[in-house]
């Protein structure tokens, strides 16, 4: 495989699991952040807005979730981003797609278990 030509920007630049990005609001390492209309991923270290760090992209997470009616889901019901409150949602409408439920998340549950895509 041919290498990263920066003269041409053309080339493997890096495994794609763990991505540099300017964090768009404060976040804590561990926590979910969206960064534009389809990046995901889970912190490794604490940040404010404007902060570069490292965030996973891949593997199974406990994170903050969506809790009251209509949030409950199965195992591998679709998981979604809610950006507007930070938190994981089964509920579709303009979040964005970020994994599946590993395991059932009632409607009581503030937390729940998302294998990311």
């Amino acid at each position: 495989m041919k290498g990263y030509d920066p003269s041409t920007g053309l080339g493997f630049i890096q495994n794609g699991r763990y991505v540099e990005v300017a964090l768009p609001y404060d976040r804590k390492g561990g926590e979910g952040v969206q960064v534009g209309a389809g990046l995901f991923g889970v912190c490794a270290i604490d940040g404010v807005s404007g902060d570069v760090i490292n965030i996973d992209t891949e593997g199974a997470y406990g994170l903050v979730a969506a809790s009251g009616a209509s949030t409950n889901a199965d195992p591998g019901a679709v998981a979604y981003w809610d950006n507007t409150n930070k938190r994981i949602t089964p509920i579709a409408s303009t979040h964005l797609r970020v994994g599946v439920f590993l395991t059932a998340k009632t409607t009581s549950q503030a937390f729940a278990s998302v294998l990311l895509d």
